[in-house]
């Protein structure tokens, strides 16, 4: 019941951070492009309505995708940063699924909504501090998660990182036709997964 608990708390905690809060913040941001010292180029709405749309599905569906197999696969949740973790851990380096197509689906999925909301409102200071953001999430991803598989997966995940971009799916529609699915890898005694926020 406890780890059940732990699951529903991280779950809603990563929900209403990170499609909630940070998509709100970048609303809010928009007004103020007014005082802004330039302003991004003009284009036709349609243009703005379709790019900010495929980014907005695109961004729920990896984002949801890669949760759900997180969960199905390794056995945990992705909840946890800087050491603190709120839902139980994973079980397994999960490089199968979307994290078949980059080490950080969920990360991916989160972006492109937050790209979605930029395009939207075509907004000047919602894409400097998207910008910001994408720096700081790398920085975190390098120094601190990578450095934290490494250490708990060893050479499975040094293998893995080879082969397989960070965060931009690049060979996402060019892999689908390979029929050959990489396994997950059973780390005893260890809690983070391949590709997590």
């Amino acid at each position: 019941m406890k780890e059940i608990i732990r699951h529903m708390a991280g779950y809603l905690l990563g929900f209403t951070l990170f499609f909630l809060l940070i998509p709100w913040g970048l609303y809010r941001l928009t007004t103020f492009d007014p005082h802004f010292p330039w302003q991004l180029p003009a284009y036709p709405e349609v243009i703005r309505w379709i790019v900010s749309l495929v980014l907005l599905v695109t961004g729920v569906l990896f984002a949801a995708w890669s949760n759900i197999f997180l969960f199905i696969k390794g056995k945990g949740g992705p909840t946890d940063a800087f050491g603190l973790a709120v839902s139980p851990q994973t079980k397994r380096l999960v490089t199968s699924g979307p994290y078949r197509y980059c080490r950080n689906p969920m990360v991916f999925g989160a972006l492109s909504v937050y790209a979605s909301i930029v395009v939207f409102f075509h907004s000047v200071t919602a894409l400097a501090v998207w910008l910001l953001f994408v720096l700081l999430v790398l920085l975190m991803l390098k120094f601190s998660e990578e450095k934290r598989l490494a250490r708990d997966f060893g050479e499975a995940y040094l293998v893995y990182k080879k082969k397989v971009p960070m965060i931009v799916p690049l060979g996402f529609w060019k892999n689908r036709c390979k029929p050959s699915r990489p396994a997950e890898i059973d780390n005893q005694g260890s809690g983070h997964s391949g590709g997590r926020e």
